[in-house]
């Protein structure tokens, strides 16, 4: 299991939970990512991040509202594929 960030942090971008996470295991590549991304292989679920997101964008991967299921794949892809991911945002959610 592990966290996923969600839709309400594409475009605003927050980068509280950054500072927290003791594995810094959340990435984004400035100025052309329009989420942050966790690392499903670095991050050892300790939960740091959830509070500090002022715009609720980060949930366990199984409390995941249905609505946002895509971005567990997502977060993952990013890691292997960051032009897929950064298409698969943009179908998600339009600019």
């Amino acid at each position: 299991m592990t966290y996923v960030i969600a839709e309400p942090c594409v475009d605003v971008m927050d980068q509280a939970c950054v500072s927290v996470c003791p594995v810094d295991c959340i990435h984004f590549e400035e100025g052309v990512d329009r989420s942050l991304f966790i690392d499903p292989d670095e991050c050892i679920d300790c939960g740091a991040c959830e509070p500090e997101c002022p715009v609720n964008a980060i949930f366990p991967q199984e409390s995941l509202p249905p609505e946002w299921a895509g971005y567990t794949q997502i977060n993952a892809v990013w890691f292997s594929d960051r032009a897929e991911a950064r298409a698969l945002v943009d179908a998600a959610k339009p600019a």
